[in-house]
């Protein structure tokens, strides 16, 4: 370790959408601040790939929707276009062996299925509007709902094995992990924080409704370069101390010094800091019990989006299989067709193990099932899991399974001495998506500059 350096305002660890929002903030406040990125680049777990033919592809956070304002507001401070996430045409199921075609939000499942799915629904909205979204551990029932797993609950209360299967989709869609890891309260306050189950689900009015022109490291990209000189990458943090007045921030090459100190990466990563003094016990229980979501992405790049000749919008749902559910990520103007498909819970534990050839053919196999033969020959394949990086170790975030809300989750925003918290997991709204990131990082800037 070389020398130290005069202290500043405050240090930001992690350019993700958080860290990068917060800088923003505090600049504009006139503070002396400086970023330190263990990444070669910024947007943290939104990562735009950029191939040399202009065909872009988001291998992370991707979507934007109604009352995500926070990121609307971000987009149009840094010129950023959004487009509509294409969803004109027919559905795809995929569902003992059939292929059928649909239109609107009800999928074609027997009909009591189909009410038990929709009562399971309702149901869980309703439940979500009693959380307490700024403290989910004092909401009603907090201790009985905490106790059991979203996986518990529906098995109470959907009867019809079909219901549950599609349930169970969903819920690995929302989450990237398998219900039964999941906290019933966790669930229910993720819900409430993004509106309804329907807004999680939907495209129309929902989390999936618009794209960004580009890609969503776009904005990030555009905001970092309005204090590039404030950025250092390639630094990752090995120990951060605190004494009375200030605090140290140490990495392999330096320690820098500041009189606070806003952390953004997950959760599971903070426990790879060295704390001294060491962080508080619930603290330090609360990070070793929210584990990240487990998740791929696949991407099949076409010369064009040929399913949307058939008259198909490019989403499909299939309870089998390693792909699940996909979406058109083409681009605006449709001059290349972009499937992508979701891999998630315990089918992207399983899909981590294969080669990367076994892989492909998997996804393309899924892709043919949905759309036709035409989908085995894309132009380029590629595929991603923030669960092989470093510096994320999974995706969307971090999550809470059974207790942790109603023990440990008080210490989730909580400042330790100098030492405050960011990150999409500590943001009540949004949870969970780039607007929660951003809305955290704009209360982690507030917080230091009182």
């Amino acid at each position: 370790m070389s020398e130290s350096t005069s202290p500043y305002d405050v240090l930001v660890i992690g350019a993700g959408y958080a860290g990068l929002t917060a800088m923003h903030e505090l600049r504009k406040a006139g503070k002396n601040v400086l970023l330190l990125e263990a990444r070669d680049r910024v947007g943290g777990r939104v990562w735009t790939k950029r191939f040399d033919d202009g065909a872009y592809v988001d291998l992370g956070g991707a979507w934007i929707g109604p009352t995500q304002d926070r990121l609307y507001a971000l987009a149009r401070e840094f010129g950023v276009e959004t487009f509509k996430t294409y969803d004109e045409g027919k559905s795809t199921q995929f569902f003992r062996g059939q292929v059928k075609r649909y239109k609107g939000l009800i999928p074609p499942l027997p009909i009591g299925s189909l009410l038990s799915l929709d009562a399971a629904i309702k149901k869980m909205n309703k439940l979500s509007k009693t959380v307490n979204l700024a403290e989910p551990w004092s909401t009603p029932n907090a201790g009985q709902l905490d106790s059991m797993t979203l996986a518990t609950w529906m098995n109470q209360q959907m009867s019809f094995d079909v219901a549950r299967q599609f349930f169970k989709v969903a819920a690995e869609a929302i989450w990237a992990a398998d219900p039964a890891e999941i906290s019933m309260l966790h669930a229910l306050f993720y819900t409430k924080s993004c509106r309804d189950l329907d807004t999680l689900m939907n495209i129309k009015n929902g989390a999936q409704e618009e794209r960004f022109a580009g890609g969503a490291q776009t904005i990030a990209d555009r905001l970092a370069a309005t204090f590039s000189d404030r950025i250092i990458f390639n630094e990752p943090v090995k120990a951060i101390t605190q004494d009375g007045e200030q605090v140290s921030v140490i990495t392999k090459t330096k320690t820098y010094q500041a009189k606070r100190v806003i952390v953004t990466v997950p959760p599971a990563l903070q426990n790879r800091i060295d704390f001294q003094p060491l962080l508080p016990a619930q603290r330090a229980q609360l990070i070793q019990r929210m584990p990240m979501g487990s998740v791929w992405k696949c991407y099949a790049i076409y010369d064009k989006p040929f399913w949307r000749e058939q008259g198909l919008n490019g989403l499909a749902a299939t309870p089998d299989g390693h792909v699940t559910v996909t979406f058109d990520t083409s681009p605006k103007d449709g001059s290349q067709g972009i499937m992508m498909g979701f891999v998630l819970g315990n089918q992207a534990k399983e899909f981590s193990g294969l080669s990367d050839e076994d892989r492909k053919l998997s996804a393309l196999h899924s892709f043919a099932t949905f759309f036709g033969q035409e989908a085995l020959k894309p132009v380029r394949y590629f595929d991603h899991s923030f669960m092989d990086e470093e510096w994320s170790r999974g995706c969307y975030a971090g999550l809470m399974g059974p207790n942790v809300w109603t023990t440990l989750g008080s210490s989730l925003r909580t400042p330790v001495g100098r030492i405050h918290w960011a990150g999409t997991e500590t943001s009540d709204i949004w949870n969970g998506y780039i607007d929660g990131a951003v809305r955290s990082g704009e209360r982690a800037a507030k917080e230091v500059m009182h």
